[in-house]
Parts: C-alpha cells; structure tokens; sequence
C-alpha cells in the first residue's frame, strides 16, 4: 500500500489543485466512445510488463504523460466550435489583466453568462500563505539526542501520519535533522521539510505547509505530536517542530470595491475567471481585469494550443534519461505533426524546433493573421489542432503504450476477445510491487 500511496499522493500534489472546467465533463455517448476506446486496446494488447520500475519514476511518468495529453485535447476541445472555424479556435473570451505582476486571469467560462463580462477591478491585500513550524537551531556538530527509537505524529487536516526515526551514537544535530528532513519530504504529505541555518552556523528544521489559508473551524494545517514515551517527547522538545512560528493566512483582496478572502491565491469568479494572486498592491493600485482584442485574442489562443503542445512533448525531455520510457517513440509521433506541417505553420509565424516543439514568433504571427482576409491560416491552426488532439487522445488512452516494455504473454491469434472487466487505462500493464 505504501507504494500506492505514494502514486496517489504524486498525483494530488501535482494535480490535485487543477481547475476543472465544462470540457472535463462528457455526454453519456463521449463517456461510451472512450469506454469501447479501452475495450479495443485491451483487446489487441499482450500482457508486458514495464521496465525500469526500479527507478520509481515509472508511475510518475504514466502519469505526467496522461495528464499533460488531457491538458492538451482539452484545450484543443476549447478552442473548437463545429458550426464556426474561427469562432471556435478564436473566440474573443480570453481575459486579461492590466497587471501580470500582481494579478494573473485565465478566462475558463463557456462565454454563455451575461454576467461580469465587462471589466473589473481587483486590488490585492494580503496573499494567502501556508503554516510554518520552525524548530530550534542546533549546534550541527553536537550530539542532542540520545541512542535510541523515537516517534511523532503529524496530523494534517485529513488524516494523522506516524513518523519513526532512529538515533545511534555517531549521529549528529545535523545528520537527526537531515534525516527528519528527508522523512517527511519522502512521505508527500503536504508538508516541506528543509534545514535553515543561521549566520551562527546553527541549523533549524522548517516544516512548511504546501496548503495556505485555514477555514473558521480550523486551528492549524498540520500539528506535531510526541510519542507517548518520555524519550520521544524529549527528542521532539529538542528539535521544537511542535510549535506554529507562523499561521496559515487566507488571501484579502478588493473586488469592485467589495472586500473578499479566499484560502488560496488561485480561484475562480463566477466560473468565468481563474485569478491568481500573485503579490500585494501598493494602497491606491489595482489591477484591470476584461477580455483582449480581436487579434490579442487570437494570439492567446494560438499560445494556449502551442504550450499545450509543447508540455506533452516536454515529459519525452524529462523522462529522456529513464530507461522507463521508449522516448524516441513519443518525441517520433509528436514531432511527426509539427514536421509534417512545418512550411505551413513556419509560414504564419510558428517556428518548429528540431525536437518538433514549436516557438512563436509573435510579430510574423500577429502580421499573418491581420494580412489574412480569406480565412485561411484558421483553417490550418484547426488543421494542427485537430491533428493534435487526435494524438493526444490516443496516448491519454494508453500513455504506457510509450514505455519501455517486455511482452509476457501474446493474445492467442485470430481469437482475440473483450474482457470488459479488465479493462483499464493503462492497457496490458502487469502490475508489481515497484508500482
């Protein structure tokens, strides 16, 4: 369990905190298209099993390659409209904010609502921050704690975590305080652990929360306890994690004169605008929040799709030294697209890289679009779009489809069937104790 836990805590870490939009949702008919998607690979897939588990970036690859594949075919859906090529790929919905530096918003509405689609203003007072324990300085070269076995409990605000550790007699303040360190970090449980030292040479353990703000009910983000045994609370008194240096903090900002809070500095207004909080205004500034222009519109639109794009074959580039993933497989049906439409795309400002990635040249884009009265570069922008939403379709079905594998049993020839009960994302994957 403890190897599942660590997947599932991978993932909430760094996409649990995703905002989901109307494109996350699907009709019954979407939902049974990609259902009898996973019957057909699972149908046509011998049994493998992964190679290079023994990393243990294996799981994190399927995943970051699946979410990164989900981000782009849900960005091409929210850039398509079947009844209007450049409606679709080129609404004028794209929000933006007068400040980048202190106010980011990304617009994530349906463009239906009448409501707040003028401008508006948001001031920012105070950004949420996140529960800190910092712990004692130490003497890195003494020895502190006694030998022995100690505990302590962190509780977080869904579940409580036992932490065990052991002292022997060479170790050090500096290697207890490392080793806790690791501990926790190890564990992903929402909390950072780091050493700071001081301009005296002694050195603290920090505990910082990953999460920010607190609720009314909430007194704390995560609490230390001692084991019950003197030695525990012995050890735990030396270190000092067991007290709260700094509270969590919700964020205050000002919106349309209105005073509001958030626990986060990433929220949502009125389902239309993802707002970011960034850094505090001085008193008297705000930020100017409303949609961009025709070709400013166009141009964001074309970034969104093009840094989408860009993310999926990134995680080819993260995962190139691991022998987990098949690379030249995933860079070759990505750069495939690119490549195949590099004169076109190079012609409307969209320079290809030699990896297949794609660099805007803003300029010759933004020239390209207002010379063009016929249509025609939004015919071939959907032409990419569509391209790449097709593919990115096909890896969120099976991302361990472009891992390095060793087949352990072929389908029997000729009498393939459907095993609808053993169906799954990850089609044909033995699973182990690595994953």
């Amino acid at each position: 369990m403890a190897a599942i836990d660590t997947i599932y805590n991978y993932y909430l870490s760094t996409y649990g905190n995703n905002t989901y939009n109307r494109y996350d949702t699907h009709k019954k008919s979407e939902l049974r298209s990609i259902y009898n998607q996973m019957v057909k690979v699972n149908k046509n897939t011998p049994l493998y099993k992964v190679l290079g588990v023994e990393e243990g970036n294996a799981s994190e690859f399927a995943i970051d390659l699946k979410e990164s594949s989900l981000n782009l075919e849900k960005t091409a859906h929210s850039l398509s409209a079947p009844d209007d090529v450049k409606k679709g790929l080129f609404k004028k919905k794209v929000a933006a904010s007068s400040d980048e530096d202190h106010v980011a918003v990304n617009y994530v509405g349906d463009g239906d609502s009448s409501e707040l689609t003028d401008t508006f203003t948001l001031s920012v007072k105070n950004l949420a921050t996140g529960q800190v324990n910092k712990g004692n300085y130490l003497d890195p070269a003494r020895k502190d704690f006694k030998e022995g076995v100690y505990t302590f409990d962190l509780q977080n605000t869904s579940s409580t975590y036992e932490f065990q550790f052991t002292v022997s007699d060479k170790d050090t303040n500096k290697n207890v305080e490392e080793k806790l360190a690791k501990l926790i970090n190890t564990a992903n449980i929402g909390v950072d652990a780091n050493i700071e030292k001081a301009e005296d040479g002694r050195e603290a353990l920090v505990l910082s929360s990953k999460e920010t703000g607190l609720t009314d009910d909430e007194k704390f983000l995560f609490n230390i306890t001692p084991g019950p045994d003197p030695g525990s609370r012995t050890a735990v008194e030396i270190l000092g994690i067991d007290a709260i240096t700094e509270d969590a903090k919700s964020s205050t900002f000002i919106l349309n004169g209105a005073e509001h809070h958030s626990l986060a500095n990433k929220f949502t207004i009125n389902r239309e605008f993802e707002i970011t909080l960034k850094d505090v205004h001085e008193d008297g500034e705000a930020a100017t929040v409303g949609f961009e222009n025709d070709v400013d519109a166009i141009m964001e639109n074309v970034s969104r799709l093009v840094n989408a794009f860009n993310s999926t074959l990134a995680v080819a580039d993260k995962y190139n030294s691991s022998s987990t993933q098949s690379s030249s497989k995933l860079q070759h049906d990505l750069a495939a697209i690119s490549n195949g439409m590099r004169d076109r795309l190079e012609s409307m400002g969209l320079m290809v890289q030699n990896n297949g990635s794609v660099v805007i040249n803003r300029d010759s884009l933004s020239a390209a679009v207002k010379a063009d009265s016929t249509g025609a570069i939004f015919s071939e922008l959907n032409s990419f779009k569509n391209a790449a939403a097709a593919r990115a379709s096909q890896i969120s079905i099976n991302p361990v489809d472009y891992m390095n594998k060793v087949v352990v049993a072929y389908k029997n020839p000729g009498r393939e069937f459907s095993a609808p009960y053993a169906t799954s994302m990850y089609a044909g994957l033995m699973m182990d104790t690595y994953m």
